[in-house]
């Protein structure tokens, strides 16, 4: 498949074919929706913490007699079915993370890529430079390649005045091409390559 390769004032200066093994492949959904909740669940903080009628203060003496009285037996006034009391089957701090087989995650990332590739939504440029941060410089160069979705930049290096200059933009984000994901691939209706990064990518994963 052949892409275009632009500069940032949109001007095409050279054509190159993407790796079919990267960006040809036929996308498998199952793969991605398993990376994709692989993604989801190694982000959660799983800190939650319930208190059990074991962690709530008090209710170690029994409130009245066994018998008697004319009410319900209980033995300690913070049983859960009391105001004040622990709660039955308290969440406590748990691990959501757990990892998928490297083959598994690479076919994800690949299947994603390659979506995307076949719905024209990959744009490549030969470089992206700015003298200093600057948003205002950045939606310019973003106009000038037609971008007017959510974008995700793919940068070889995180290059601080791009970086920065992204960093503003609230639908645009930037990613180093060493950290990039099925989940992330996914989330934004373009992705931007540089030409340093699409290298990169492809001696990784072909």
């Amino acid at each position: 498949m052949a892409i275009q390769i632009l500069n940032q004032k949109g001007e095409q200066i050279a054509e190159r074919e993407l790796l079919p093994s990267v960006f040809g492949i036929e996308p498998n959904t199952h793969v991605m929706h398993e990376a994709v909740v692989n993604y989801l669940a190694n982000q959660r903080q799983g800190s939650f913490a319930n208190k059990t009628r074991a962690d709530v203060r008090g209710g170690g003496k029994k409130p009245w007699r066994q018998k008697g009285t004319g009410r319900a037996r209980h033995g300690s006034s913070r049983s859960p079915i009391w105001v004040g009391g622990g709660v039955t089957f308290a969440k406590k701090p748990r691990d959501f993370s757990y990892t998928l087989p490297k083959k598994i995650r690479q076919l994800a990332l690949k299947s994603a890529l390659s979506a995307k590739a076949q719905d024209d939504k990959i744009i490549l440029v030969d470089e992206l430079k700015l003298e200093a941060p600057s948003t205002k410089a950045m939606i310019e160069v973003l106009k000038n390649l037609n971008v007017n979705e959510k974008t995700l930049v793919v940068l070889e290096n995180n290059d601080r005045a791009v970086v920065r200059s992204i960093s503003n933009l609230p639908r645009v984000e930037s990613i180093s091409v060493n950290n990039i994901n099925t989940y992330t691939v996914l989330n934004y209706d373009k992705v931007i390559f540089t030409v340093a990064a699409l290298d990169k990518l492809e001696e990784v994963y072909k």
